[in-house]
C-alpha cells in the first residue's frame, strides 16, 4: 500500500508537472530502486524541517522550511495541492525560490514578495521517501487602500446645515477598522458597514459620521484613520470643513454727529465666504450709481437724518442689505404747514404746525405782537374765541445753536362789525371836512349807514354830504365827506353804524373845528376870573337840557307803550312797524350806553336811564328789516 501511495502521488505530481509517459517510467523505476535500496540499507529518510502556519503581510517575502537530511531524491511542493514544479526549478513561479544546502537535504520555499495569490496551504513532499510534510496556512495580510471622504479635500456646506462625512477603506485582508479625530481625539457616534470583495478574502469598510451644525467650526480638519494587521499604524486622509454663508456685513459712518452740509464717509465692511462678488449702494431705495467699492462719501443735507443709505453686498450664496441714518444737525424743518382759520365767534380754533430738527427743538406759539407763550406743544388750542383774539399767531421753532424758523397764521372770527375810530375828528370851518369810521368785519359789513339829526345816509350824496366805502386788507373805510362845514356841523353828532349777519356795531363821532382847543387854552390863561361864571352856566344849561331829555324820554317812552310791547329783560324793544308794501314786520334793537357794544345788537336807541342821554345821540336803524322807522335824537 505504500509503495501504491507513494505510485499515486509521484503519477499525479509528475502528470501535472506536464512530463512525458516515458519520463515518468524512467522517474518512478529510479524511484523504486532507490527505495529499495534505502530499505535494504536500513536508512529511512525523514523531515528535519517542515512548513509552518505562517503570517506575511503583502510585498514582503517569506520562507516556508522544509529539510530531508540523507535524502537526495525529488522534493515537490504542494500549493493547495497543486504541485509548483520539480525539485529546484519553479521557473514558472518568478516570485518563488527553493532555497538552501541541497546537499544538506534542505529544500526550503522562499517567495520573495508575498501576495494575495500566496494566501495558500503549502506542503513539501519527498517524492523517493513516499514522506510529505504538515500541510502549513500561509496568512497574506493586505492593508487597505488609502482611505478617501467623500467629497474632499475640502467639504463646504452652507452656515446652519448639519455635516454628513462618508469614509471608505477598500482592499484590506482582514477588513479595516476606521476612526474619526477631530482636535486630537476620537469622534463618537460613527456608523459602519462591510462588503466582501469577489476574491472572498478581501474586504471594504464604510463608514458615516454625522456632526451638528452646532458643533463645526470653520476652517477645522477632520481625520479619517484606517487600520488593520496588515498596517497597525493605519493610514488616514482629512478633509478642511469650509462653512459657506451670505454676506455679514457691518455699515459705519464717520463722523457723527455732523453739521448739515459737511462731508461724511460710508465704510461697509463684509464678511463673506465665498468671496463677495459686489457692492450696491442706495438711498432711500434710489440706487447711488457714482459708488460701488466698500465706501462711499458724500456731503450730507438734513433729509439723511430720515432717509436711511443702504449698502446691499452679494457673493454666490446671496445678498446681503444693511442700512443707517445719519446724525445730522440742522435747524428746524416744517413737516406739517399750519393753516389759517376761520371761526365763528364762540367756537375752538386749533392750530397745527409741526418741526423737524436734530438735535430736539423748542416749540413755541405766540400772538403777533404779543411776548405770551401760548404753547410749547405742536398745537394751539384756543377756547371760545372772541373777536380780540382775531389776528397773526406766529409758531417758532429754535434748534439750540443750530437755528431757528417760525411759521405765520391767520385767525378770522366771524362776528359782528367792530367799530374802531377817533371819537372826535377835525375839520377847518368854511373847508371840506372828512369823518372816517373803520369797520373790522367777518364776514365783510352787508350795509353800513352814517346818521345825524334827521338824516341816514349809506352810500352817494346828499346835499352837502357824500358817503363813500373802500375795502382794504384791513377791513372797510366809510368816510362820510362834508362840504363847506358850517358851524352847526361842530355841534353834531354823527353815528357810524355797519351790520353783517353776527349783528352789529355803533361808533359815535363828533367834528371839532380844528384849532378851537388852542384859542380855548388861550382864553383861559388870558381871562381867568370869568371862568366860575362861564362853568355855573354851563352846569345850568346842562341841568336844563336834562329837564327837556327826560320830557322827551317821557313822552317817546308813553309813545312807545302805545305803539309797541313792553321792553324785554336784557334791554331788547320790540316794536312794530310797517313797510311800504303795509306789511306788518318786526324791530328788534338792542339798547345800549354811549359807547358800548354788544356783540348781537343791530341797532342803536336810547338808553332806559336819563343819565345816558346827557350830549348823546341815537339811531335806529333796523337790520334787514326794510321799512322800519328810525328814531333820532340830538340835543338842540
Amino acid at each position: 500500500s505504500s509503495a501504491a501511495w507513494t505510485s499515486n502521488i509521484a503519477l499525479s505530481s509528475l502528470a501535472e508537472l506536464g512530463l512525458p509517459g516515458r519520463g515518468c517510467c524512467l522517474v518512478l523505476g529510479f524511484m523504486y530502486k532507490e527505495k529499495y535500496r534505502r530499505m535494504t540499507e536500513g536508512q529511512a529518510s525523514s523531515f528535519t524541517q517542515q512548513p509552518q502556519d505562517q503570517v506575511v503581510i503583502a510585498g514582503q517575502p517569506v520562507t516556508l522550511l522544509c529539510a530531508i537530511p540523507e535524502y537526495n531524491g525529488i522534493v515537490l511542493w504542494i500549493k493547495d495541492g497543486l504541485a509548483l514544479g520539480v525539485g529546484r526549478d519553479l521557473s514558472s513561479y518568478p516570485r518563488y525560490l527553493v532555497v538552501g544546502d541541497h546537499l544538506s537535504g534542505e529544500h526550503h520555499l522562499k517567495i520573495l514578495r508575498a501576495d494575495l495569490q500566496d494566501d495558500a496551504v503549502y506542503e513539501c513532499q519527498a517524492i523517493q521517501a513516499a514522506i510529505r510534510s504538515r500541510p502549513a496556512r500561509l496568512t497574506v495580510l493586505v492593508p487597505p487602500d488609502d482611505p478617501v471622504i467623500m467629497g474632499g479635500p475640502i467639504i463646504s456646506l452652507r452656515a446652519g446645515d448639519p455635516l454628513n462625512l462618508t469614509c471608505h477603506a477598500d482592499n484590506a485582508k482582514p477588513a479595516a477598522s476606521i476612526i474619526w479625530m477631530r482636535r486630537g481625539e476620537v469622534i463618537n457616534g460613527a456608523t459602519y458597514s462591510k462588503t466582501l470583495l469577489r476574491d472572498g478574502k478581501r474586504e471594504s469598510i464604510m463608514s458615516t459620521l454625522f456632526i451638528a451644525p452646532s458643533d463645526i467650526e470653520n476652517g477645522e480638519s477632520i481625520i479619517c484613520r484606517a487600520t488593520n494587521k496588515a498596517i497597525p499604524s493605519g493610514k488616514e486622509t482629512s478633509v478642511t470643513i469650509d462653512i459657506q454663508h451670505p454676506p455679514l456685513v457691518n455699515l459705519s459712518v464717520e463722523p457723527q454727529p455732523v453739521l448739515e452740509d459737511n462731508t461724511v464717509k460710508f465704510h461697509c465692511s463684509a464678511k463673506a465666504n465665498p468671496a463677495v462678488t459686489q457692492y450696491r449702494w442706495a438711498k432711500k431705495g434710489q440706487v447711488i450709481k457714482e459708488a460701488s467699492g466698500d465706501f462711499y462719501e458724500t456731503i450730507v443735507d438734513h433729509t439723511f437724518f430720515f432717509e436711511p443709505v443702504s449698502c446691499e453686498v452679494t457673493n454666490a450664496l446671496g445678498s446681503t442689505n444693511i442700512s443707517r441714518t445719519v446724525d445730522v444737525y440742522f435747524g428746524p424743518r416744517m413737516a406739517t404747514e399750519p393753516q389759517s382759520l376761520l371761526v365763528d365767534l364762540g367756537s375752538d380754533a386749533v392750530f397745527n404746525c409741526a418741526w423737524t430738527g436734530n438735535p430736539s427743538l423748542t416749540i413755541v406759539w405766540m400772538k403777533r405782537g404779543s411776548g405770551v407763550v401760548l404753547s410749547n406743544e405742536n398745537k394751539l388750542t384756543l377756547k371760545s374765541v372772541r373777536q380780540e383774539d382775531a389776528g397773526k399767531y406766529v409758531c417758532r421753532a429754535v434748534v439750540p445753536r443750530v437755528g431757528a424758523g417760525e411759521r405765520e397764521v391767520t385767525l378770522t372770527v366771524n362776528g359782528p362789525p367792530i367799530i374802531s375810530s377817533t371819537q372826535t375828528q377835525h375839520a377847518l370851518h368854511g373847508q371840506k371836512g372828512q369823518i372816517k369810521c373803520f369797520i373790522r368785519s367777518t364776514p365783510p359789513p352787508d350795509r353800513i349807514a352814517w346818521s345825524w339829526k334827521e338824516n341816514v345816509l349809506e352810500s352817494g350824496t346828499s346835499g352837502r354830504y357824500t358817503v363813500e366805502t373802500v375795502s382794504t386788507d384791513e377791513g372797510v373805510i366809510s368816510t362820510l365827506t362834508i362840504s363847506n362845514i358850517v358851524r352847526a356841523d361842530f355841534q353834531t353828532i354823527y353815528n357810524c353804524t355797519a351790520w353783517n349777519s353776527f349783528g352789529s356795531d355803533t361808533e359815535i363821532i363828533r367834528l371839532k373845528e380844528q384849532g378851537t382847543e388852542m384859542k380855548s387854552g388861550a382864553g383861559i390863561q388870558a381871562e381867568s376870573v370869568p371862568m366860575a361864571v362861564i362853568i355855573g352856566v354851563a352846569v345850568g344849561a346842562g341841568v336844563a337840557f336834562l329837564v327837556l331829555m327826560a320830557t322827551i324820554v317821557a313822552f317817546c317812552c308813553a309813545r312807545s307803550q302805545r305803539n309797541t310791547g313792553k321792553l324785554k329783560e336784557g334791554w331788547w324793544l320790540h316794536e312794530k312797524a310797517s313797510n311800504q308794501e303795509g306789511e306788518e314786520l318786526d324791530c328788534l334793537e338792542h339798547l345800549r350806553p354811549p359807547g358800548r357794544r354788544g356783540a348781537s345788537r343791530r341797532c342803536s336807541l336810547l338808553g332806559r336811564h336819563m343819565g345816558w342821554m346827557l350830549g348823546y345821540q341815537a339811531l335806529c336803524v333796523c337790520a334787514r328789516k326794510p321799512g322800519c322807522f328810525s328814531f333820532h335824537f340830538s340835543p338842540s
